[in-house]
């Protein structure tokens, strides 16, 4: 939620600024803004890697520069002033969308010149027929158009390029939450204000406020590959650290670790085992009683619960440990193509064609595999110490749970230990 609402308070605060009159810029101040904003943005794009928002930071440049200089050509200072001037709102209106959905679905391709060249020549084909189709042609007895009979609203195309656009990165920024679509549709929706603003200064403030956000994205993306693990996306060790150093007696916390993960990895490969561990990931994800989950690394994940003692955690471990056990991962059986070939495979003797077929689609039937968990959990009650201690003991309840049979709970309150332990079978 923060990722997804942070840009859009900046833009809510630039807009309200801009309508109440509180903030009257400077136009060549916020001509300097905004290029500081792109330069920063683009520095640290490239120092983070970043090239989905580099690439964005660059049209969103271009898109600004074709604006403002159209726009200059007239006495009004506003591009619906001009023909040249609505001609480039109606160009940058569905060019700008259009390469924000291409550069929303294209992954980061790094920073080389095989991956930039063909984006750099699109753009660079972009920018001359922008320039070419919005050049001012003079006519003999034309007259100048005066800025009242511009027209007030922009072209339904543009409005609708938008709308699409903004669909298209809404969508991808609900499947996969990353900080890169959400800066994409804020700034969509930046400069889309940027280009319906009543004056050239307001529309440099808005767009100003695209290239901040833009930056800001690269930041969020940074700090979420620092705390989150970007396998299962929960949150990483690091940031399982800092939320230790938050706490406030009471709380309780819980060691979690996949039975035998590593046979699973050994006999069904490491994509199966990265597939459990998204699978186990989002049950913990949606772990009851306000705990909070982190992968430790590997197959071993741990959940805070503050302000909780062990005794009172336990329904909620209790039916986390049920989902897991509880989910089943689909697999694909042996590939058919894979199958030994030779003559007795189609000349067998006493086999028939209907026998063939029942054996082959057997063999292609999809498989399930399931998981199970053993769990560990200690309070600071019982343990009389640090977070650390905690953990010790967390830990050592949780080899218990495995000494045990798996698939378990144990917890390291003595006076909970035999009353709460879970068994449900060996794994």
């Amino acid at each position: 939620m923060k990722t997804l609402l942070a840009p859009g308070i900046c833009l809510l605060l630039v807009a309200g600024a801009l309508k109440t009159g509180v903030f009257s810029p400077n136009a060549a101040a916020l001509e300097y803004i905004f290029y500081a904003l792109c330069a920063a943005g683009l520095l640290l794009a490239w120092r983070f890697h970043s090239s989905r928002i580099f690439s964005a930071l660059v049209v969103l440049f271009l898109s600004e520069r074709a604006v403002s200089y159209f726009s200059s050509l007239v006495p009004a200072g506003h591009a619906l002033a001009s023909e040249p001037g609505r001609t480039v709102l109606a160009l940058v209106g569905v060019l700008l969308p259009l390469n924000f959905v291409l550069i929303s679905l294209q992954q980061e391709l790094g920073f080389t010149l095989p991956s930039l060249a063909p984006a750099a020549v699109w753009l660079f084909v972009q920018s001359v027929i922008v320039a070419v189709v919005c050049s001012p042609r003079p006519t003999l007895g034309a007259r100048a158009v005066h800025p009242a009979a511009a027209p007030a609203s922009l072209p339904f195309a543009v409005v609708l390029a938008f709308s699409a656009a903004g669909v298209v990165v809404l969508i991808r920024l609900i499947l996969f939450r990353k900080p890169a679509e959400s800066g994409l549709l804020w700034t969509l929706a930046a400069v889309l204000l940027g280009l319906r603003a009543d004056s050239g200064t307001a529309s440099v403030a808005y767009f100003a406020a695209a290239a901040f956000i833009l930056a800001a994205a690269v930041v969020e993306t940074s700090y979420l590959l620092a705390y989150h693990d970007e396998l299962t996306t929960l949150p990483s060790r690091r940031a399982f650290h800092e939320a230790l150093l938050r706490l406030e007696h009471p709380y309780s916390i819980a060691m979690v670790d996949i039975d035998h993960f590593k046979r699973c990895n050994d006999t069904h490969g490491h994509d199966t085992g990265d597939q459990v561990l998204r699978m186990v990931a989002s049950r913990l994800s949606r772990v009851s009683g306000g705990g909070q989950a982190f992968r430790c690394g590997g197959e071993e994940f741990a959940i805070i619960f503050a302000g909780k003692t062990a005794t009172e955690t336990m329904d909620d471990l209790e039916k986390l440990r049920e989902a897991i056990a509880a989910s089943k991962l689909r697999l694909r059986g042996p590939d058919r193509r894979q199958q030994p070939r030779g003559p007795d495979r189609r000349n067998q003797k006493g086999r028939s064609r209907g026998q063939a077929i029942r054996q082959l689609s057997r063999a292609a039937t999809p498989s399930e595999i399931s998981v199970t968990a053993s769990i560990g959990v200690a309070s600071s009650e019982a343990v009389n110490g640090s977070p650390e201690k905690v953990i010790q003991a967390a830990d050592k309840a949780l080899y218990r749970a495995k000494d045990g049979g798996r698939n378990r709970i144990e917890t390291a309150s003595p006076q909970r230990k035999a009353a709460r332990a879970k068994t449900a079978g060996i794994a």
